[in-house]
């Protein structure tokens, strides 16, 4: 560990002139540079969940279609845009680590996406039907995901071995915050009958957030070599097979597609649980929200940080296996919860399980991964993150529409919430056969090869 924290400037050019290719950086990070490289989660994280719980909203209580479709039309509205996430972030991730510019290899992209996001987000604060809203949703995650991708490549870019396990922490911190901020955003505008300015909020939060990342922090390591090849086979590269023989990264794509589909259910279905299973209008159940969004918060806070330094001192797995098993504990106690003191405690278990997960997972993919080719496995990453909000509206809205079709309106958000009490489970199981690193292993990066 050195004695002294190196300037900024230093810093930010120690990974660029690196001799190796893939090689992870030594010099260590001033602090406020680790912020400013995590920062920029805020913001996506933000707009990520004002946006699930505006529509969620306009279907379950503005009544855009009938109370036994509100399910159904949740997958309709986030199919699309899962689909597109999936293809364009692993897609621009990767040329994004080829690109040449004079702010570097990522921060264009970041900069474009970005633009593009308010000018949807607009659109989905006008929509007035269901089409409108999956055709914005759409274009939403098209401009996103082409600032994701190159943007997840920033923690190996940047940052040395020794410091993967805090800068994890303090990525998951961060989409933390911004779970509340867009949460915090909508929920509040709707006591004003203004939901609507909620995604203004968030839209404002990830201009500031964008700004800090791309002025506040360096160019990141030199860009890889095309050797010849045109950016059409260069795009077609990230889909390549070769990363089929990378068996530990496909099983922790696996273990955190079924996580985060547990988790997704929790979240898109928890506002209309407060409705259903409490009886609440729609003012009540997003004023109980945000308690319960402050209890999940502090459980976040609480497990983040330490869960993160343990992960260095006894192994990634681990603690991620202790997220799975806290995570379907406190799910199962918002199952038979018959009040909402002990929904509160069911909450707790969930965000302390969310917190770790969200700071570990990161810091097991990062080790994990050939860092040469950051912004196409953490984009492919995305597969999994992405491909977990269509899956949970797709299981949890079929079980909402089939058990209230049924007679048991009331009874249907718990239907929904038992299943995710399993996800968590078999994320436990898939986590099982990946080969967790030593913290001193470079993985070497073999990816150009099948690319060419």
């Amino acid at each position: 560990m050195a004695t002294s924290a190196p300037t900024a400037t230093t810093a930010q050019a120690g990974p660029a002139d690196d001799a190796e290719e893939g090689a992870r950086p030594t010099v260590l990070l001033p602090m406020r540079q680790l912020v400013r490289i995590s920062l920029y989660w805020l913001g996506l994280t933000a707009v990520d969940a004002a946006v699930g719980l505006f529509i969620t909203n306009r279907l379950e209580f503005d009544h855009l279609v009938p109370i036994a479709e509100v399910g159904r039309n949740m997958f309709m509205i986030n199919l699309g845009a899962a689909i597109i996430a999936i293809l364009v972030q692993p897609t621009i991730g990767y040329i994004s680590d080829y690109t040449v510019s004079r702010w570097g290899r990522r921060k264009p992209y970041i900069v474009f996406g970005s633009a593009l996001d308010l000018l949807f987000l607009v659109g989905i604060a006008l929509g007035d039907s269901v089409l409108m809203l999956a055709v914005f949703m759409v274009l939403l995650s098209f401009s996103s995901n082409i600032a994701r991708g190159p943007f997840q490549g920033y923690v190996p870019d940047l940052v040395a071995e020794k410091q993967v396990g805090l800068a994890s922490g303090m990525v998951g911190m961060m989409q933390i915050i911004g779970n509340v901020t867009g949460f915090l955003c909508v929920s509040l505008a709707v006591g004003f009958h203004a939901m609507e300015f909620g995604l203004v909020g968030v839209a404002l939060v990830e201009v500031v957030t964008m700004a800090s990342v791309v002025l506040g922090v360096g160019k990141g390591m030199a860009p890889r070599q095309r050797k010849g090849r045109s950016w059409v086979q260069i795009a077609r590269g990230a889909w390549g097979t070769d990363i089929l023989r990378e068996r530990s990264y496909i099983w922790l794509l696996t273990s955190r597609l079924f996580f985060l589909t547990a988790g997704s259910m929790i979240v898109n279905f928890v506002v209309i649980y407060l409705g259903r299973a409490f009886g609440m209008t729609k003012e009540e159940a997003n004023g109980m929200y945000v308690v319960l969004l402050v209890v999940v918060v502090l459980s976040n806070v609480i497990a983040i940080m330490p869960s993160s330094a343990l992960s260095d001192r006894i192994g990634r797995k681990a603690v991620i296996f202790m997220a799975c098993f806290v995570g379907a504990a406190g799910t199962g106690i918002l199952v038979l919860a018959p009040n909402i003191p002990v929904a509160i405690v069911g909450a707790i278990l969930f965000g302390a399980a969310n917190g770790t997960f969200l700071a570990v997972d990161w810091a097991l993919m990062t080790d994990i991964i050939p860092r040469a080719s950051a912004g196409r496995y953490m984009g492919l990453s995305n597969v999994a993150t992405e491909s977990s909000i269509p899956i949970s509206m797709l299981v949890g809205g079929l079980i909402l529409d089939v058990v209230t079709q049924a007679g048991s309106e009331a009874f249907s958000p718990r239907a929904v919430f038992t299943f995710a009490v399993a996800g968590f489970l078999v994320s436990a199981v898939a986590l099982r056969p990946v080969v967790e690193p030593r913290r001193s292993a470079v993985i070497p990066d073999v990816s150009g090869a099948a690319a060419a």
